[in-house]
């Protein structure tokens, strides 16, 4: 009788891990959906004007256009349900010559958007992880 008890609470827990990771909100839905991947992007171009390291890479370029390919394109890689119209990435960076320092130097202002628009870090490192693979695509070195 024991042994079915220990083997009945086994079972329950593993069902309630199981469940777990299948509750665990979408990515898409713990940016804030549209709305709130859009309040990031918008927080983001606020940083990156103030980022002494990389804000003349953006001098002249069109923000309204740049913020609605960077909310469209994270929607899309967090398994939204929007459509990303530009280029790819590597086509977008080409002739740039965007260095490592560069790169870093934006990915530490989308973490600082994010955290001024109250995002938990796990969700950052949620959304780090899908936009990681992008590397190859704008540095080229």
């Amino acid at each position: 009788m024991k042994q079915l008890f220990i083997g009945l609470c086994v079972s329950f827990l593993l069902m309630a891990c199981a469940n777990q990771s299948s509750t665990e909100q979408s990515l898409y839905d713990a940016l804030g959906q549209y709305e709130g991947i859009t309040k990031i992007t918008h927080q983001l171009i606020l940083v990156i004007a103030k980022d002494e390291r990389v804000k003349h890479r953006y001098k002249g370029a069109n923000m309204s256009k740049f913020k609605k390919g960077m909310s469209d394109y994270v929607c899309v890689a967090v398994g939204g349900p929007c459509e990303y119209k530009g280029d790819n990435m590597q086509l977008v960076h080409a002739g740039h010559n965007y260095t490592n320092t560069e790169f870093n130097a934006i990915v530490d202002d989308l973490i600082l958007a994010m955290e001024q628009c109250g995002i938990p870090v796990t969700t950052q490192n949620r959304l780090l992880a899908k936009l990681a693979p992008t590397y190859k695509d704008v540095v080229y070195q």
